[in-house]
C-alpha cells in the first residue's frame, strides 16, 4: 500500500530520469507525466533522438508540493476519530473551488468524520489518487490536465482501486454524457444543478461503514 504522503525520492537515482521511470515512481501513465513535462510542472530536456529527460530535483519538488497539500486537505477533524483509526477517506477531483466548497460541506453534513481531500486537475488527482486509495471518488467530467473519462479508465485498470467507489459530479447533459457511455457504466452520476439532492445517495452506502480500517 502506498504512503499517504511520500518524502524525497531515495538516494542513488540517477540526476534524470526517463519518463517510464517518472511514471513508475508516481503511479501515473506515461502520458500523463508527459503532460506534467509539457505544463512545467516537471522539468525535461530532450536528447538528440528526441527521448525526454526529467530532472530529479524537480520530481522531489512535485512530490513535496503535493505531500504539503494533502497534509492540509487531511487537516485532523476535532470530532473525528481516534488517532489509532484510519478515517474514510473522500478525493474530490473538481477545479471550480464553488462546487468543491459545496460538496465538501454535503460530504461533512453526511459523513463528519471522513477525510474530505481535492484536487483541481487531473493529473494531481490522480496522484493523489494513488497516494490516498480513497473509499470515495468523485470525478468532475471535464477536467484539466486529463479529462474524467480517461481518469475514471486509468483506475478502472488499476487493482488497488477496486474497492474504490466513483462516482461523476458534473454539468454536463444527458446527450453530452452519452458519448462517455461505455466508460460510466455502472458508474452513478451526480448532476451539479443538483447536487444536494442527488450526491446524499452516493455517499449512502458509506454512512454505516466502519470510520477506522485499523492502523
Amino acid at each position: 500500500m502506498m504512503d499517504a504522503a511520500p518524502g524525497p525520492l531515495a538516494p542513488g537515482l540517477p540526476e534524470h530520469l526517463s519518463t517510464i521511470e517518472v511514471a513508475r515512481m508516481l503511479g501515473m501513465a506515461v502520458r500523463s507525466v508527459q503532460l506534467m513535462v509539457d505544463r512545467g510542472a516537471l522539468e525535461a530536456w530532450k536528447t538528440p533522438g528526441g527521448h525526454r529527460r526529467i530532472t530529479r530535483q524537480s520530481v522531489e519538488r512535485w512530490l513535496v508540493s503535493r505531500a504539503g497539500n494533502g497534509a492540509a486537505a487531511a487537516a485532523p477533524n476535532p470530532t473525528g476519530p481516534t488517532p489509532s483509526a484510519v478515517p474514510l477517506r473522500v478525493l474530490l477531483i473538481e477545479d471550480d473551488k464553488d462546487h468543491q466548497a459545496l460538496v465538501a460541506q454535503l460530504v461533512r453534513r453526511q459523513l463528519p468524520q471522513a477525510e474530505i481531500h481535492t484536487a483541481d486537475d487531473g493529473i494531481s488527482g490522480l496522484a493523489l489518487a494513488g497516494r490516498l486509495e480513497p473509499d470515495l471518488l468523485l470525478v468532475d467530467m471535464m477536467l484539466p490536465g486529463i479529462d474524467g473519462a480517461t481518469l475514471i479508465a486509468s483506475l478502472r485498470s488499476h487493482p488497488m482501486f477496486q474497492r474504490t467507489r466513483v462516482a461523476v459530479v458534473t454539468g454536463l447533459g444527458p446527450e453530452q454524457l452519452a458519448r462517455y457511455e461505455g466508460v460510466l457504466s455502472r458508474v452513478p452520476v451526480v448532476r451539479k444543478a443538483r447536487l444536494a439532492e442527488e450526491l446524499p445517495a452516493v455517499l449512502a452506502p458509506l454512512v454505516h461503514a466502519t470510520s477506522g480500517r485499523g492502523a
